[in-house]
């Protein structure tokens, strides 16, 4: 086996125990929160330190989704096995919280096939981290729309500004960026997996889209509860 497989590897599973270790303390540390909340946290970290790496791994910033259908870096495979790692974490993580997310696990699942398909083929390097920045990049404000609301801003201005970023990146990212990206790698000589991947990634944030347009037409536009006087 190569060294460079070795460490990818290593980083996959050393990164699922420190994922799995780190929610432990995590939940001690913030007894008093619920399940849902401490795994928000780490959620939060992560989106944040695969953006970052995602950035910096991007090889021609005069083109950041090139060369198309290439090799990964070393970097970029170190970035795919770091998420990969949070996302083996998070699907098992969910399995034990009150409430199973079908959509959610669905998101994870096609997001690991992904990740090994981009390791195991040497290809769509670009294209894969393209897609890790889109998908994660409005994430922090998802999930701190979440916790702002446990930590009692529920119906605030904080909240509403939370809703809109997050509203507004994800519409960004994933449906004005999403299907260029998908364009690119159907058209790109990319293995058949990693194309049926991406498209698919991309039907499940259209339909997350779907939800998050009923959810702020709701919070702008819901009328005030008018409070009634005793008679």
């Amino acid at each position: 086996m190569e060294e460079e497989q070795i460490r990818v590897i290593n980083i996959i599973v050393i990164g699922v125990i420190v994922w799995g270790v780190s929610f432990i303390l995590t939940r001690k540390i913030f007894s008093s929160y619920s399940f849902d909340f401490c795994n928000r946290l780490l959620s939060t970290v992560h989106a944040t330190v695969a953006v970052t790496l995602a950035t910096l791994s991007v090889q021609d910033w005069s083109c950041p989704v090139c060369p198309r259908a290439s090799k990964p870096s070393p970097q970029q495979m170190d970035t795919m096995a770091f998420s990969l790692s949070y996302m083996i974490y998070d699907l098992i993580c969910c399995q034990f919280d009150q409430v199973i997310s079908i959509d959610n696990a669905v998101h994870h699942f096609v997001s690991i096939l992904g990740f090994v398909a981009g390791l195991a083929y040497q290809k769509s390097g670009s294209e894969i981290i393209a897609t890790l920045w889109i998908a994660e990049i409005s994430s922090p404000f998802y999930h701190l729309r979440e916790i702002l609301k446990e930590i009692g801003y529920r119906d605030t201005s904080l909240n509403l500004a939370a809703d809109v970023c997050f509203a507004t990146i994800f519409t960004l990212a994933r449906i004005v960026c999403g299907p260029f990206l998908v364009y690119v790698s159907l058209t790109a000589d990319n293995p058949i997996f990693i194309k049926a991947m991406g498209s698919g990634l991309q039907l499940v944030s259209i339909f997350w889209f779907y939800k998050i347009f009923g959810m702020m037409r709701y919070k702008l536009f819901k009328k005030p509860k008018l409070n009634k006087k005793a008679t």
